[in-house]
C-alpha cells in the first residue's frame, strides 16, 4: 500500500474513532504533501509527490517537532512540548523503522565501499547512497559526523 493510500486510511479512521490529536496530525501530513504536490506542479511535474518525497516530508516534519518540543521544555512550556511529543509519534507511525546502532554502522561502511569514497571531499557521495537506501530509516543528523569521522 502506498504512502498516500495509508494515510487516507488512517485520516478516515481516526474521524470515525473522534480522535482529534491524531486527526489533527494527520490533516497536518497531508497539507503538507499537498503543497509539495502544488509546488512540483509548477515545477512542471504533474506525477505529484513520490513515496520516498513523503518520506522526506514525514522525516522533516519529525525534526522540526524534536525541535520546538526541545524549544518549548527551555522556555516551561510542558504542556505544549507533550502535544509535539504526541505528533511525532503519529508521524512516526508512517516512518519505516529505524535502524539500530550496528545497523547504521553497517550501512555507513556499505555506501562507502559502493560509492568508492576515500576521503572527507566525496562525504556528499556517502550521504546521498545513504539518503537513496534509507531515506526514513536512519536521523542523517547523527549520521553525518560518524561518516565524516569514518573518512578522516
Amino acid at each position: 500500500m502506498d504512502m498516500r493510500t495509508r494515510l487516507s486510511t488512517a485520516l478516515k479512521t481516526a474521524m470515525k474513532e473522534k480522535d482529534a490529536a491524531r486527526l489533527s496530525t494527520l490533516r497536518l501530513i497531508s497539507a503538507a504533501i499537498k503543497d509539495r504536490d502544488i509546488a512540483l506542479r509548477g515545477e512542471g511535474n504533474d506525477a505529484g509527490v513520490s513515496d520516498a518525497d513523503v518520506l522526506g516530508i514525514l522525516e522533516k516534519m519529525v525534526k522540526q517537532r524534536k525541535e520546538s518540543a526541545r524549544a518549548f521544555d527551555e522556555g516551561g512550556r510542558v504542556e505544549m512540548a507533550e502535544k509535539e511529543r504526541a505528533e511525532i509519534i503519529v508521524i512516526g507511525d508512517f516512518l519505516p523503522r529505524q535502524l539500530g546502532d550496528d545497523e547504521v554502522s553497517k550501512a555507513i561502511d556499505d555506501a562507502i565501499s559502493a560509492s568508492g569514497a576515500e576521503s572527507i571531499r566525496d562525504m556528499g557521495k556517502v550521504m546521498g547512497a545513504l539518503k537513496s537506501k534509507y531515506t526514513g530509516q536512519i536521523d542523517f543528523g547523527a549520521v553525518g559526523p560518524r561518516v565524516k569521522e569514518k573518512l578522516a
